[in-house]
């Protein structure tokens, strides 16, 4: 039976017999056939595997997949070892098993003395390593392709590495080393042709740095181009756009901007998603200052709100802001009130209802001090400053100056 006629077979049975198809496939692979047919039967092997969740199985088919790239034109290698490789995006949990798969495979590059697919495969090494927290292995394997890159001076790749380098300093938390890897990349961009999904990641990514800074305004616009453009590609993180989009409405205190986004043409298809959904939610509980509403949006979207790490930081300190205001509402209209009695009000624990207090009290959010003998926050005033003392020091200045410039005038005379 010839090539085609397998893979004839393999696709009538795909179906409903995947068993059978993967077997034939794999005839496909043994018998000698043209390279177009081997490649074919690869492909829609891994795409059986993906169909079933068999992570191992396309783990597998790459490392069977070697013998056939060894004959193939380079070109031609990455693009189907990259194809292979997505395949593990449709398989949940799956990320360790393409970790230690692109180890071996790069180690392979290198005996084979491929390096623009090496260089391939560490940058997609290093995405997973960032999705996965493991920060310093990737801020490593980026130094040293950073300085094989610029060797070469492959300016594509270069764009995605400085990139991932802006994604791993801002998840330690650094932001001037975020900041200036994605100007690097920025740079690196502008020499070349950008492809269409790259500048949106560059835009979303700048978006969040700004976002960091609390410069919602500038965000937001990021934010905005990054998302149309994912949306023409049809990308699946044009909806992480789309709720950063919307968290910037919520900060900026426009929750009517956030019903009118949803009215976009390319917002239609996101508006009765739970995601979205969950995003109205904060924002009607924060245009009402209501802890208790916002608490419970929380609650109710705990899987949309709390797994984008992004949205969560950011909740938090909104959430810290809201309790503040509550705090300062209720305690407002008081001089002396129990610590017991705001805490009910304002329905949380008294500890960390006393802890908020005091913090607040530090930061000069109001004047006070907490009496803990007797369980009471005593308010005071806002003490006047007494300007009097500073302009005593003003005149002595000023008569200092006078006294000096005499004595350069008798000093003349003299």
């Amino acid at each position: 039976m010839s090539a085609q006629e397998l893979l004839d077979q393999a696709a009538a049975c795909k179906e409903t017999d995947p068993a059978r198809a993967e077997t034939l496939y794999k005839q496909v692979l043994e018998i000698e056939a043209a390279s177009n047919q081997q490649e074919s039967a690869l492909a829609k092997l891994g795409e059986l595997y993906r169909d079933q969740k068999n992570a191992e199985g396309v783990a597998q088919l790459i490392t069977l997949s070697r013998g056939f790239m060894s004959s193939t034109a380079k070109a031609k290698t990455a693009k189907l070892i990259r194809t292979l490789l997505d395949f593990f995006n449709a398989i949940p949990n799956s990320q360790q098993i393409q970790i230690a798969v692109l180890k071996d495979n790069i180690d392979w590059a290198k005996q084979e003395k491929r390096i623009f697919l090496k260089h391939s495969l560490e940058t997609r090494l290093v995405s997973l390593q960032l999705d996965t927290a493991q920060h310093k292995p990737a801020l490593k394997l980026i130094d040293t392709l950073l300085t094989e890159l610029k060797r070469l001076d492959d300016k594509l790749i270069l764009t995605e590495v400085h990139l991932l380098e802006s994604r791993a300093h801002l998840s330690l938390r650094n932001l001037p080393k975020a900041k200036a890897a994605l100007t690097s990349s920025r740079t690196a961009a502008n020499s070349i042709y950008c492809p269409p999904y790259l500048q949106s990641a560059l835009d979303l990514q700048a978006g969040i740095l700004h976002a960091e800074e609390r410069d919602w305004t500038t965000a937001y616009s990021y934010f905005f181009e990054a998302f149309e453009g994912l949306s023409s590609l049809g990308e699946e993180s044009a909806l992480g756009a789309f709720k950063y989009m919307l968290l910037c409405k919520v900060m900026l205190n426009l929750p009517d901007d956030v019903n009118s986004l949803l009215t976009i043409k390319l917002a239609l298809k996101y508006a009765q998603l739970r995601e979205v959904e969950s995003m109205r939610a904060i924002a009607r509980a924060h245009q009402n200052r209501n802890l208790a509403d916002f608490e419970k949006a929380l609650r109710d979207y705990q899987e949309e709100l709390t797994t984008d790490p992004i949205v969560r930081s950011h909740l938090t300190a909104l959430y810290d802001t809201l309790l503040e205001q509550n705090l300062l509402r209720i305690v407002e209209p008081y001089s002396v009130v129990e610590i017991e009695y705001v805490a009910q009000i304002v329905g949380q624990e008294r500890q960390a209802v006393e802890t908020k207090l005091s913090k607040m009290i530090l930061d000069k959010v109001f004047y006070g001090v907490l009496d803990q003998g007797r369980g009471c926050l005593i308010i005071y005033d806002e003490p006047e400053v007494d300007t009097m003392y500073g302009a005593a020091i003003d005149t002595l200045e000023q008569v200092g100056k006078v006294v000096e410039s005499l004595y350069a005038k008798t000093v003349k005379i003299a």
